[in-house]
Parts: C-alpha cells; structure tokens; sequence
C-alpha cells in the first residue's frame, strides 16, 4: 500500500473512528561508524513531510512506552515511534518518560518495594516516589505499566497491567521484527532523558546506547532513527559515538538545559533559537524538536498569537524541525480549537494540525497518530484528500 494513497486513507479513516559558547569540552563533528547503519536510500530526508512521530507511542490510546503502545503507533501508521530512555540500577536503558515510576506503573501496590520510596532532586526539580535507578531489571520486570493521565484518558486505564517496562533493546527487536514482516525499516526517535543527572550516577545514557546501536545496525548516517535530548552535551556526546541523524529538543524560551545550568552557561532557550544559536546547534545536529510554543506563542488566555520565525531561521541552518506535542484533547489545545467545557474532550484537532502545519514544520510529534496522518495528507505534495 503506497503511503498516501486510497487504501490507506481508508484504513487511517477508519483508525480515527476505531481509536556559540559554553559546553565547549564536547566538539560536534561525525562519528567514526559505518556509514549504512541499516537505513539505506537517502535516509531521514526521504521521511514523508510532514512526518508523524509517535509520541510515546500511540499514548492518546494506549499506556504510554509499553509495547503496545508501540505497536498501534505502527498499525496505525506513524511515520516514526517515540522511545524516552532511563537506566536501572544495573545499567540497562529501559523506556520510561521518566525515572520516577509511581506515575506509570503498579510500583505502588508492590509492598515489598514500599522502602523504595524516596525524595530526590532531578534536573533542580525535588521529586518523591521510586526510580528506575534504584531498580535491577529483574525487579522492574516484576512491575506492570499503567495509564499516566487516567482522569484525562479514563479509557487508556482498561488496559493498565497489560504490558511490562520494555527495555530499549527489546523495542529494537520489535522494530527489526516488524521491518521484516513489512518490508521497511521502522523508524524510531530516541532520547537521553536527564543525561547529565544519570552520568552523576556512572549510569552514563550515551556509550550504552551507542553499544545497542551498532549491534542493531542503526549506527549510521542514514539509519532509521533520529537521536534525541533536551541537553545539548548529550547529543555531541553521541555525535561522537555514532552517526545516526540527531535533534536537540527546546523546551520554554526563558528555560535553560540543565547541562548549561551545571556547566554556568549563562544561554537561556532564547538564545538557542536566534539565528547564532540554531547556527551553533547545527554544528553537530541536524535538527530541533521545540515546544510548539517557540513557533506559535499563546497568550495568558491560552489563544495563539503571531508566529515566530524560528522555522525559517531553523531551515537557514539547514536543520529540519519536530516540534511537541500535538494531542486531541482540549486541555491541551490552543484556546482557539477548544470545543465545549469539557477539558477531557476532543477539540477541533485538524484544525490545530493544519495551523501547525501551515508553519512549514518538517514533522510532529503527537499522541494521537491517525489524527496526525489524516491532517498530514493535505500537506503531502500529491495527496491531498480535501483540496
């Protein structure tokens, strides 16, 4: 079935009724891997445009990193499948969006973890609950995942207890499976959650991961997955490592990356998206994955404002752009596509898909795939379906 075409718009409809300075100890330049990596053609460049990403999986319907998750994200066509990696206490990378698990697993009902409970301070941030660091992997095996937003996704939680903690190399299993079965590589987005907290720990992210990349084949400059992380160090950290195509992420404009806090870099987010910061990312990246809000800021009541000219001054770098997250719910819609007063339904989410895609944004991510895909048609050269 050719992507974009009759069929699959058939089965996507269906789908949607059915579910510069500082940091300086790190250079960019590329890694000394081999240059297939498994990809093959030209690869991130012959992505569909806009690409839809996965977020976490398909999590607008299922709990959230679990292989389940996963695989509806896949049946129902996203272009690319989220994986947020943490380590456990004996050093395997598991997928978890954070380390603190009392959110997104049974933890809690486990008595015999109940001393495992504790207070500690990530990224400046006190957290308390239990942590995928205090773990081995045959513990956290023992644990079941579990809807994150229930009051938000009441229906989500019908399958709380279905799905174990995956580890990143049981998701690259799966992908090479399912390439296999679908005669295409499945593509991945990965990212180093909190690289410079767990490096603290000597439970460094990046030379595991680089280790799983090669011996999976997606070392390479055209391999079948985008490296991604809100510290910069982490991403020239693997530029030295492998060669896989890499995304710095940008969170609030008044925010700073916790490694630039660390190392007393004085750059904020607002920096990082003027023409010499995007200049000085494109150095050792080959794209940016902003808050949708650096590209379209909201006012205080939530309505969308002008937007910026982050995503031309990104495309003068040469660096293409996957802004988060786009959702179906209310709650999270800008107040201009919000429908009715109940925060926890749907709003007019084509409609904020195609605001956002009208940007010229490279791809998505989003909870909710088959929306994404169907509002992505329209902007596929060839395919639209309502022009």
């Amino acid at each position: 079935m050719t992507q974009g075409g009759a069929a699959r718009r058939t089965v996507l409809g269906a789908a949607v009724l059915a579910a510069g300075g500082g940091l300086t100890g790190l250079s960019g330049g590329s890694a000394s891997a081999t240059e297939g990596g498994g990809g093959g053609g030209g690869g991130y460049r012959d992505l569909p445009v806009p690409t839809v990403i996965g977020h976490r999986g398909a999590s607008g319907y299922r709990p959230e990193h679990t292989l389940g998750s996963y695989q509806l994200a896949l049946d129902l066509g996203a272009d690319v499948i989220e994986q947020d990696l943490v380590p456990t206490k004996d050093g395997h990378l598991v997928c978890r969006h954070e380390n603190e698990i009392g959110a997104t697993t049974d933890v809690g009902d486990h008595p015999e973890f109940a001393s495992r409970r504790t207070t500690k301070s990530i990224d400046g941030v006190s957290l308390t609950g239990w942590f995928t660091e205090d773990f081995t992997l045959a513990e956290l095996k023992t644990l079941r995942a579990k809807e994150r937003i229930p009051a938000v996704r009441q229906r989500n939680t019908l399958y709380d207890g279905r799905w174990a903690v995956p580890t990143f190399e049981e998701v690259l299993r799966w992908a090479d499976r399912e390439g296999k079965r679908r005669g295409k590589k499945v593509w991945l987005h990965v990212e180093t959650k909190h690289p410079s907290y767990f490096r603290s720990l000597g439970l460094g992210l990046e030379e595991p991961l680089a280790r799983l990349l090669r011996r999976h084949g997606r070392d390479g400059r055209n391999a079948p997955l985008f490296l991604q992380s809100f510290e910069p160090s982490s991403i020239q950290r693997l530029s030295r490592l492998v060669s896989a195509p890499r995304v710095v992420l940008l969170s609030g404009a008044a925010t700073r990356p916790w490694d630039f806090e660390l190392a007393h870099d004085p750059r904020t987010v607002a920096d990082l998206v003027k023409p010499e910061g995007l200049k000085w990312i494109a150095g050792f990246a080959q794209g940016i994955g902003p808050t949708m809000d650096l590209i379209l800021p909201r006012d205080a009541a939530g309505k969308l404002l002008p937007p910026t000219t982050l995503v031309k001054d990104a495309h003068a770098q040469g660096l293409i752009l996957h802004p988060y997250t786009a959702r179906n719910e209310n709650t999270f819609l800008p107040a201009d596509f919000r429908k009715g007063t109940d925060p926890n339904a749907y709003g007019d989410a084509f409609g904020a898909f195609r605001t956002y895609f009208e940007q010229g944004i490279d791809g998505i991510f989003t909870d909710n795939a088959d929306t994404g895909l169907l509002a992505a048609e329209d902007f596929r050269p060839g395919r639209g379906v309502n022009r």
